[in-house]
């Protein structure tokens, strides 16, 4: 999809410099892809610590008698 967009061309001269990609599309698309990854991962660091933990549970004991954690939907 052809997008028209209005860039500092300092910013994107540096983006093209660090990223070391070889067009502005590519250093462009890069960006975008690092962009949203951080954003993704920075929800999945607000779960940490949400999980229910059941201090009782001894998983080595579990592992010997050859019993696995259920996963839901598995």
């Amino acid at each position: 999809m052809a997008t028209n967009l209005a860039l500092d061309p300092d910013l994107l001269a540096r983006a093209l410099e660090v990223s070391g990609e070889r067009t502005k599309k590519a250093a462009v698309t890069l960006a975008l892809e690092e962009f949203i990854a951080r954003r993704e991962r920075s929800t999945l660091v607000e779960l940490f610590g949400s999980a229910d933990w059941d201090a009782s549970f001894d998983y080595k004991s579990a592992r010997d008698r050859g019993i696995t954690a259920e996963r839901p939907g598995a």
